[in-house]
């Protein structure tokens, strides 16, 4: 079996879990992983290594394909934003080559991609979300608030404001942003992982106990019912291909759940869910044998705490052939 990962960069854990999941199920798995430089840390921790252009090259999705067709890949797994539409657009170019992608269909990625659609659809399925607005001008519900691009990630130019002078001067620095309120709770992170047809395997809430720059530090498995039932709602509408993270946060004086974002792919800590039970890396390599899953309710240890770290790995070619 081989497993192909776009722009593996720091996703280390990443790849750790889909071999432990290898070894585990005894299936000879070959991991691919592809970035622009040979320095990304995540490569060292995969079987092959390809360099490839930048996504918005032309070049891009053509290098894939190539890979995918003299390797025999049989799933190929995006790990950042920028990769999802893009391989939406051309998934029946790498199933033409015999390469499942990992990825939701492309009227769901750009509801995912764009934040004012995300929350519309949160709320169109009846599930609260702090509603947008595009310019500084509509901006009426008050303060605290908060702006960031209407297409981030990472909490890259993500700010909260408390002030209409402080509004404008971030609103000057960031291009296509959007405005909602601020919402002051708990907030949580649901990994979700499904079949190809989008039907659930393992839904996993979790609290977001330390972040930093958009990713968990520290985490907390939550076997949430009410998160876990308004999650069935969002699956049976979305139908995701594979792996996706929900954001909300309850807020602390209603007890309300805001849904702030979507991301149809692994999320950074979803090795954390992996972990504590709710292993998707075992589901995939078992949907890849042509087994038939079915949705284990609370498959994560309930209150398990998961705390991060960093390391450091040699990647200049002296050290790392020692």
């Amino acid at each position: 079996m081989k497993i192909l990962f776009t722009s593996v960069g720091r996703r280390v854990e990443l790849m750790q879990v889909f071999r432990h999941a290898a070894n585990e199920l005894n299936v000879d798995l070959t991991i691919i992983g592809t970035d622009i430089t040979n320095t990304a840390p995540a490569l060292f921790f995969c079987d092959e290594v390809r360099i490839v252009c930048r996504i918005n090259e032309p070049e891009y999705i053509p290098q894939l394909i190539s890979i995918c067709k003299k390797e025999k890949v049989d799933c190929l797994i995006p790990t950042i934003d920028t990769d999802l539409l893009l391989l939406a657009e051309n998934k029946n170019k790498f199933e033409a080559v015999e390469t499942k992608v990992l990825i939701s269909t492309v009227d769901k990625v750009k509801i995912c991609r764009d934040k004012r659609f995300t929350a519309d659809y949160f709320n169109k399925l009846g599930l609260k979300s702090p509603l947008p607005v595009d310019s500084v001008g509509k901006y009426n519900s008050g303060y605290p608030a908060f702006i960031k691009p209407k297409d981030g990630s990472s909490s890259i130019d993500a700010y909260k404001v408390i002030s209409e002078n402080d509004l404008k001067a971030y609103a000057k620095r960031i291009r296509d942003y959007i405005i909602q309120p601020f919402i002051n709770g708990q907030e949580y992170t649901i990994d979700i992982f499904c079949d190809y047809e989008g039907n659930p395997v393992f839904i996993t809430p979790r609290k977001r106990i330390v972040v930093r720059s958009g990713e968990v530090l520290k985490t907390q498995i939550c076997q949430d019912k009410k998160i876990i039932s308004e999650m069935k709602t969002l699956i049976a509408d979305y139908k995701p291909c594979g792996p996706i993270t929900v954001q909300l946060i309850r807020d602390d004086v209603t007890g309300d759940d805001y849904y702030i974002e979507i991301n149809p792919r692994f999320g950074g800590g979803s090795p954390l869910s992996i972990k504590a039970g709710a292993d998707s890396a075992k589901a995939l390599i078992r949907l890849l044998n042509n087994e038939k899953l079915s949705y284990k309710d609370n498959a994560a240890r309930n209150d398990e705490i998961y705390s991060r770290f960093d390391q450091s790995i040699c990647v200049n070619e002296e050290c790392a052939k020692q």
